[in-house]
């Protein structure tokens, strides 16, 4: 789908009947490693093309002067390794707004 020019939508689909799984870093992974999808085509497919396909994608999705400032910080040395250590706890901290909404791991514990 991704080689004909489609957007390419993934997420969690959080739910106890079919998908009982919030971790994103799992929907990363599985589409790496099953659905054959680079870690760059994941990551958008779960970024801007997730919020066009909501249409907020004028509002979020992505970061650029005008839209919310909605993002994670990473632990990791590469983006590539979101999807690859999807078991390991790796967020450092998480912004809403442009404003820090939470803070985990080493920073949290003020080290």
């Amino acid at each position: 789908m991704i080689d004909a020019g489609l957007a390419v939508v993934i997420a969690s689909d959080f739910n106890p009947g079919s998908s009982p799984s919030p971790s994103m870093p799992m929907m990363l992974s599985l589409a790496c490693t099953q659905m054959k999808m680079s870690p760059a085509e994941a990551i958008a497919a779960s970024t801007i093309n997730a919020a066009y396909s909501l249409g907020r994608g004028h509002k979020i999705g992505s970061l650029e002067i005008g839209k919310l400032a909605n993002f994670a910080i990473f632990d990791c040395e590469d983006y590539r390794e979101l999807a690859y250590w999807f078991g390991c706890p790796n967020t450092r901290s998480v912004y809403v707004g442009g404003e820090r909404a939470c803070v985990w791991g080493a920073q949290a514990a003020g080290l």
